[in-house]
């Protein structure tokens, strides 16, 4: 009986640790790649507010064309 499969058991991978993009702790397995939900709120924070925008260089070239 202990050969049996347990149905529904949770199993999740192994990741290893890396340092918390926020502010360099070693992440956590709950709020990867963060150490916490405090990281994880603020990365995303910036995400929505705009502070992580590519930028965009305009072609003068086109904008002149189209005039």
């Amino acid at each position: 009986m202990a050969d049996e499969i347990k149905v529904g058991a949770k199993v999740e991978p192994l990741r290893k640790s890396r340092p918390c993009a926020e502010c360099g702790r070693p992440s956590v397995r709950e709020h990867y790649p963060f150490c916490s939900d405090r990281c994880r709120s603020l990365d995303l924070s910036r995400w929505l507010n705009g502070s992580y925008a590519i930028p965009v260089a305009e072609d003068e070239s086109k904008a002149s064309d189209e005039e």
